[in-house]
């Protein structure tokens, strides 16, 4: 699963030499990379993702309740949600897993094709599981090196036969779909960085990221699904 034809560069961070003066500047925004050093810290990116992500469960979750409608439980599913937040838990992984900033990024497109082929909304029992699996996969597609899944598998709290089956799951889910163009990437960043000075803006997004009909009417879209 080494990457192939996406448009990252091979270590997991974006060209800066190639890409726009305006470009660079929203990839150092967002803590993708720093200019002349390694990501300290947490990179930006987690809180920006973890934020909209539990936006995305929450609303998902109200919308259930108040329908009433009862989604069939996936292999992703668990019996109660983690204690972890999915800040928390996105911080451990960046932190033990060696992933690059990128990775989350990436494993966030990934997460938006799995929920629009498999019509399965995000909630907080299983956002975790889809979380560990995604970046997973995200980190052995664009990273230079990674790890194995029994390790990975320990940083998400798994065992390694589970994350074994979700990867596989997962995988076969998007239709091995894991090239991801630069325009996919940096509209996502883009879409990130409004979501933090704007707030919650999906449907402005709808017309303005030429999102497919398809999405329009989707409430378990994590926040946006381009047609990438």
């Amino acid at each position: 699963m080494k990457q192939r034809d996406t448009e990252l560069s091979r270590t997991g961070t974006p060209d800066m030499e190639t890409s726009s003066p305006d470009t660079v500047a929203l990839y150092l925004s967002l803590g993708l990379r720093e200019q002349g050093k390694k990501v300290l810290g947490y990179p930006r990116v987690l809180m920006l993702l973890s934020s909209a992500l539990d936006r995305s469960v929450q609303k998902n979750e109200r919308l259930l309740e108040t329908s009433q409608s009862k989604h069939v439980p996936t292999i992703f599913h668990g019996v109660r949600p983690p204690a972890l937040t999915i800040r928390q838990y996105m911080e451990r992984i960046f932190k033990y897993s060696g992933c690059s900033p990128s990775c989350f990024i990436i494993a966030q497109i990934y997460m938006d094709r799995f929920v629009q082929n498999k019509d399965v909304p995000l909630t907080s029992l299983n956002i975790h599981r889809l979380l560990i699996t995604s970046l997973t996969v995200a980190a052995k597609f664009i990273d230079d090196s990674f790890f194995n899944n029994a390790y990975y598998a320990k940083v998400g709290g798994v065992s390694t036969s589970e994350l074994n089956r979700l990867e596989m799951k997962f995988l076969f889910s998007i239709d091995f779909r894991l090239h991801v163009s630069i325009d996919t990437f940096q509209q996502y960043c883009l879409l990130l960085e409004k979501e933090a000075s704007e707030g919650p803006q999906i449907e402005r997004l709808i017309q303005s990221c030429r999102i497919t009909e398809t999405w329009s009417n989707k409430e378990d879209s994590t926040w946006y699904s381009h047609s990438c």
